[in-house]
Parts: C-alpha cells; structure tokens; sequence
C-alpha cells in the first residue's frame, strides 16, 4: 500500500477505550444505523464475549472490526473501513486478522450478516471462505433490508487454508 506520501505500513491492535470518537466517525460513514459511542463503551467494559480490533495507517485509524467469541463460535459483530481508504485491500487485511484471532482464541468457526444488496462486501466474505446459510428477513430496522446469514470454517491453528491462497 503505498499512499502521496510514501509507504504506509498497517498496525493491526486491539481495541481501547481511547478508540472510541475515531470508532464513532466511522461508524457514521459506514452504516445507516450507527451503533452509539455506549454501546462501544459496554461492548469493551461489560461484554466478556467480545474483542474489538483496529487497523491504524501512520497512527490514523482507518478500520475497525468487532467479533463475539461464543462457545467455539465467532459472531463477526460489525466491520468497516474510512470512505477514503476503501479498495485498497485493507478490510481483508483486518479481517484475515480477526479470523486469525479467533483461531488463536480456539474458535472453529465464524459467522456474519450481511445486506442482501451489498455485493462488495459478500464478495470479500466469499474469497475468504464464507458461504450463505440462509437469510434473516427484515434484519435491517432501517428499510426493513433482508441479512445473508454467511458461515466459515476456521482452519485449526497450524493449518493452512479456509480456501485463501497464502
């Protein structure tokens, strides 16, 4: 990835409460239904099931992405990456590392929703393993929008795999 001013080197991290107003604007930009500053908040302080990951450029944040661990179970929350910063292969990078991270957490496999219309981001899932399981009618509160169900399984640690090239 190389940007005007020179090369630019993602840091994937966890999540911190310091996070949360760059989280928020993102949020914005990306979902018509933002999840609020709080539910971040109880997400990080209260929920012991989730972990919060974000994708910093030159110390900007640009991308974030969140995941339930249940069980052997990871229930891909939220992603989303800054409107500037889209097609340039960084919510695959920060999703290979959230899968990466339920693997080490001793997850088996992963599932997500997703908009029925939104293609980039089923496109994305599909190269990564993801295959549609079925469709949760009327998901969505704000047009009342159907989610693909998609599921993956997770390579045990030390395998290579879950049908991405290396």
């Amino acid at each position: 990835m190389l940007s005007e001013q020179g090369e630019e080197h993602p840091v994937l991290r966890q999540m911190s409460m310091d996070d949360l107003p760059a989280i928020i604007e993102i949020e914005h930009e990306a979902f018509t239904l933002p999840w609020t500053e709080e539910a971040f908040r109880n997400e990080l302080t209260m929920n012991h099931f989730a972990r919060y990951m974000v994708l910093e450029l030159n110390g900007y944040i640009v991308a974030y992405a969140g995941m339930w661990t249940i069980m052997d179970e990871a229930h891909v929350t939220n992603i989303a990456v800054r409107e500037a910063y889209r097609g340039r292969g960084l919510g695959e990078l920060l999703l290979v590392r959230m899968m990466e991270w339920a693997i080490e957490l001793g997850m088996i496999r992963m599932t997500l929703e997703v908009r029925v219309t939104n293609e980039p981001a089923q496109n994305l899932y599909r190269k990564l393993g993801f295959t549609s399981a079925g469709v949760r009618k009327a998901y969505y509160s704000d047009n009342n929008e159907d989610a693909l169900i998609m599921w993956c399984e997770l390579p045990v640690d030390g395998e290579s795999g879950n049908g991405k090239e290396a």
